[in-house]
């Protein structure tokens, strides 16, 4: 592809611009009146608590199902979204660059005082920009955090059905495009059936919306946990059984660890009491769970993200290096991502969290760090 192909590519369209806003539109509107459990967020500073309205699977399911109808009756085509790749690439970047300017002219011109709303100021104008100067900005009512990693999650299993689509349309289906898709299908709908659980995650609770944050779910998420299925597009890769059985694996322990060392912070945050791998849980000062996973090593759900992540690449083989791009930039976000946890959690719980590390020395990866 010469530089004038390439560019004209990367031009948007208004069918990409119009696909864009029908998705977010459809998020709104269907988010919004569509039955689901209503769960409270974490108590903030001022005494507050969110609520989240998690519909996300039902909201997924729907969409899916409005899709498969659409294509069925040649009403939209289902590998839309894989012959217009990097125009919603690139539309969806601008969306997100003008999404932060809103946002950031809205939390300079907010004069509350509530810890959602309450705008924080460095004084640098780009760390502003980038790390958000409010909370939990919200628009018409939807709190545009959770309503964006939504979107993102949902924009990835997308890009991934399209490129199905397009794969059973030019090429003949392998082993590792169908193991891929599985994968990602069952880790997708995972996260959207304990959808609650992002209510106490720490981009959540902790982390104002900013163009890293909203960059982060509509463009990195989507565009970049698919490189896979964009490159066994293009490659033909045939795996062993052996290859298939072992592929198997590392995905089946890397979520039994991920799901496991989460639902037990989900729990233990809900109720303290509650039973970790059927014993009464063992609690350092009060606050900090030493049990299950999180009596083996701190940040024990990282593993379980990184095997999960190393899962989807495999089925590429080991010819190329870029559809590992995923496990290996998640592998240095995550270990950036403790590191800054561990001074956290230091400055907040100070001796506790001292007696926590004696009693809990390995990070990440049990006996090795």
């Amino acid at each position: 592809m010469d530089l004038n192909a390439l560019l004209h590519a990367f031009t948007p369209s208004l069918t990409s611009v119009a696909m864009l806003l029908a998705f977010f539109t459809y998020l709104a509107i269907a988010g919004s009146i569509l039955p689901g459990r209503i769960v409270p967020g974490v108590t903030l500073s001022d005494s507050t608590r969110l609520h989240y309205r998690c519909n996300g699977l039902l909201l997924l399911i729907l969409l899916v199902s409005l899709l498969g109808i659409g294509g069925w009756m040649d009403l939209v085509s289902p590998t839309a979204i894989a012959d217009r790749g990097l125009e919603l690439l690139s539309t969806t970047l601008i969306f997100s660059l003008f999404v932060t300017l809103l946002l950031y002219m809205a939390g300079c011109r907010s004069r509350s005082q509530s810890s959602s709303f309450k705008p924080h100021f460095t004084g640098n104008l780009i760390h502003d920009w980038w790390f958000g100067i409010q909370l939990n900005p919200q628009f018409m009512g939807i709190d545009l955090k959770f309503y964006f990693v939504r979107a993102g999650m949902m924009g990835w299993l997308l890009i991934n059905l399209s490129v199905l689509a397009k794969c059973i349309q030019e090429t003949d289906l392998s082993r590792s495009m169908i193991l891929y898709q599985i994968f990602c299908v069952l880790y997708i709908l995972d996260y959207f059936f304990y959808e609650e659980y992002m209510t106490s995650t720490w981009d959540i609770i902790a982390e104002r919306l900013g163009f890293m944050l909203v960059f982060g779910d509509l463009v990195w998420i989507p565009f970049t946990f698919s490189i896979q299925g964009w490159w066994l597009l293009k490659n033909e890769v045939e795996l062993t059984t052996a290859a298939v059985i072992a592929n198997c694996l590392v995905f089946l322990i890397g979520y039994l660890v991920f799901r496991g060392a989460n639902k037990q912070k989900h729990d233990f945050k809900k109720n303290p009491k509650a039973l970790i791998w059927g014993r009464p849980p063992k609690v350092v000062g009060g606050k900090l769970l030493a049990s299950g996973y999180w009596g083996i090593a701190r940040h024990s759900n990282y593993l379980g993200d990184l095997l999960l992540a190393l899962s989807f690449s495999l089925p590429c083989g080991t010819s190329s290096p870029v559809p590992y791009f995923y496990p290996i930039y998640l592998f240095i976000l995550l270990i950036w991502r403790e590191r800054r946890d561990e001074a956290r959690c230091a400055q907040k719980y100070k001796e506790i969290w001292a007696e926590y590390t004696k009693l809990v020395p390995w990070r990440i990866l049990p006996y090795a760090y």
